[in-house]
């Protein structure tokens, strides 16, 4: 496993993220604690969770396994607050009234002193980026968290955050969490290059578009039972018939190869410039021994640019960034009163 600087830190982390929004229970903890064990014997030292994870059960779960296995220093703990944690007008966003709450609540789920990565989760169109910057300030002056960076955030939001710290000597974004994958090559129009130019790490989410990536869907089939495809109807903005004509194209790249489709995704996004880790979700120790081995999968120019061809860079036939992203920010200006009521 080789290690790379998060953004322009002097921290280093694995080019694999393990991510744990799969812990659903407590009574998922013997299963999560191979998946640690064996991604930690990896190489791996970067691990993401967030609050909102089964409403704080994924950072209950993954604290006590660290806990017991005496790692905890081992790794690069990341987690996130913003998203809806209760029924009360206060228990979302990113004020000072929550986020003071949300962190404190996180370091004793995750049975912590501190928190090495700390994300706002989603954008709050709300609260200024001033009281947000101040906030992380404190947090990070009583060494409750190390770093703060921003997930599905837009360039512009994040060059604003960027512009204020810089102004006022508060914290500095140093990692943006986007989704990123075959299937939408959406950041690669400005985000990617953005965070390259300044120094923001760029840990990408979801690389197996939720499974269309994975071979389980295919074009003219009915979407198994119990993905998260299973319900999803004609106007669905990712499961479309082009992602499933994509899909079709590349199932015989990967056989090719004598590797399944998800070790060709995950080899693809490992190629891809001002990547700096990409989050993997495993469900089993099958499928995160099957994702550990495309770390070794070398793409070819040939292969390169046949997805190229398939999906051209900056396009994208699954909607995944648009919608987190931008859908955000047309509903704060036509639905304004919406917006708040997140």
């Amino acid at each position: 496993m080789d290690y790379v600087q998060l953004g322009r830190t002097g921290t280093r982390v694995s080019r694999f993220c393990l991510g744990t929004m799969n812990i659903k229970s407590p009574d998922d903890k013997q299963t999560w604690s191979e998946i640690v064990g064996e991604s930690l014997d990896a190489g791996i030292n970067f691990i993401d969770t967030a609050n909102v994870y089964a409403r704080g059960v994924s950072e209950a779960v993954l604290g006590s396994i660290l806990a017991e296995k005496g790692c905890r220093d081992d790794v690069v703990l990341a987690t996130k607050a913003v998203a809806r944690m209760g029924d009360g007008p206060n228990d979302h966003g990113a004020s000072r009234y929550h986020l003071t709450r949300a962190v404190e609540d996180s370091l004793e789920r995750l049975q912590t002193d501190r928190i090495d990565l700390f994300y706002l989760h989603i954008v709050d169109l709300t609260t200024p980026m001033d009281e947000i910057l101040e906030t992380l300030d404190t947090l990070v002056r009583q060494g409750k968290i190390l770093y703060v960076g921003t997930s599905k955030w837009p360039p512009t939001l994040i060059m604003e955050g960027l512009a204020v710290s810089e102004s006022r000597g508060l914290p500095r974004f140093v990692a943006e969490q986007p989704p990123y994958h075959i299937l939408d090559r959406g950041v690669e129009n400005e985000l990617l290059w953005m965070c390259m130019r300044q120094g923001i790490g760029v840990c990408t989410w979801g690389p197996l578009a939720y499974g269309l990536l994975s071979g389980k869907y295919r074009r003219g089939e009915d979407p198994y039972e119990g993905g998260r495809f299973a319900n999803a109807g004609p106007d669905n903005s990712r499961y479309t018939q082009e992602a499933l004509d994509v899909v079709e194209e590349l199932i015989p790249l990967a056989e090719a190869r004598g590797i399944t489709l998800a070790e060709f995704a995950h080899a693809w996004l490992l190629t891809r410039p001002g990547v700096t880790s990409i989050l993997i979700g495993p469900r089993t120790v099958e499928q995160l021994r099957s994702t550990l081995s495309s770390y070794d999968v070398e793409l070819t120019d040939e292969e390169l640019a046949k997805v190229d061809e398939l999906v051209p860079p900056g396009r994208f036939v699954s909607d995944f960034y648009d919608g987190n992203v931008y859908a955000r920010l047309r509903s704060a200006i036509h639905e304004p009163e919406s917006v708040r009521r997140k």
